[in-house]
């Protein structure tokens, strides 16, 4: 019988394709790592649910901030709980959620949110959790990063999300730990890697152009005669002063840009299998209203890198 060299050709195409496909079959085990972003990180979730929904097995989680927020939702088994609790949020329920409170180091407490956090998806302890969780936080005196492995779950998610300036720090021992996107905004080298996973990652970390316009129709929204810390604030922010120069937008876009420059370091040091680099300047970090949106940008997000990988 003869084979022509087109014929050796296309069975050696044939056989290639096929164990491909069996070496990404079996490459299904992820090690998935979600940044900071603010509201931005609602599309984690979608991206969570796409990655899922095409087979891929999420062994251990990492993340900073938001990230760390919605890894410990789906570490603990309650993502669609979590989603569904967003999908209910508009600007009154926010405002409600925010406790201001103007202080020499914050605007914001940040109990409020965490209470009611508890009140759909109890505390529980990291190392209790069904797979390797780890969150970032900021030693803020050090500079050197706190990795949560252990301990409660919802204070390693509170001393991630301490945003300087906004949520009040937290201390803890001898230590003040503020937002861990300060010093690693899409923790790689901090999640739990087992022999042949992928390494997943989802960067949300973008310039935050539109976060204190939000912020300040938010406030808007509430009455301010009762609360002096509302007052104060909405005096940090006057009316006449381009909204590109007043105190909160400087110290929040420093801190965006700096947030962005340290998640690209972080990809070049820790070059992920499969990334999902979203950047969404429609969207600002206080756009919790908009979950719906963004839940579906990173299912769309994700799908297209996924795509991308299988091919």
């Amino acid at each position: 019988m003869n084979i022509s060299t087109l014929d050796l050709k296309e069975r050696y195409t044939e056989i290639k394709d096929i164990v491909i496909k069996r070496i990404q079959g079996n490459k299904k085990d992820v090690a998935l790592v979600l940044s900071s972003g603010g509201a931005r990180g609602l599309a984690h979730i979608g991206a969570i649910e796409e990655l899922t929904d095409r087979g891929y097995h999420i062994r251990s989680i990492a993340g900073t901030s938001m990230g760390a927020l919605v890894a410990g939702m789906y570490a603990t088994g309650n993502l669609e709980r979590f989603k569904e609790w967003m999908t209910t949020m508009d600007r009154k329920k926010i405002l409600s959620l925010t406790d201001f409170e103007l202080g020499f180091d914050h605007l914001v407490k940040g109990r409020r949110i965490i209470d009611a956090l508890k009140e759909i998806v109890p505390d529980v302890r990291i190392e209790d959790l069904p797979i390797p969780y780890s969150a970032v936080a900021t030693d803020w005196e050090s500079g050197h990063e706190v990795v949560f492995t252990e301990g409660s779950l919802y204070s390693a998610i509170r001393a991630s999300i301490s945003l300087p300036a906004f949520f009040s720090p937290v201390k803890t021992g001898n230590k003040i730990l503020i937002d861990g996107g300060i010093t690693n905004p899409l923790p790689l080298n901090r999640v739990k890697r087992t022999k042949g996973d992928l390494l997943v990652a989802v960067n949300v970390s973008g310039h935050d152009y539109l976060g204190q316009s939000r912020m300040k129709r938010l406030i808007e929204k509430r009455e301010m005669e009762g609360s002096r810390a509302l007052r104060l604030l909405k005096r940090i922010m006057p009316e006449n002063v381009h909204p590109e120069f007043n105190i909160y937008t400087l110290l929040n876009r420093t801190s965006s840009i700096m947030i962005h420059q340290n998640s690209q370091l972080a990809i070049r040091l820790t070059p992920p299998d499969i990334l999902v680099d979203i950047s969404m300047k429609r969207y600002g970090g206080f756009d919790y209203d908009k979950s719906t949106r963004l839940v579906n940008i990173g299912r769309k997000r994700m799908k297209e890198a996924i795509d991308g990988y299988e091919l």
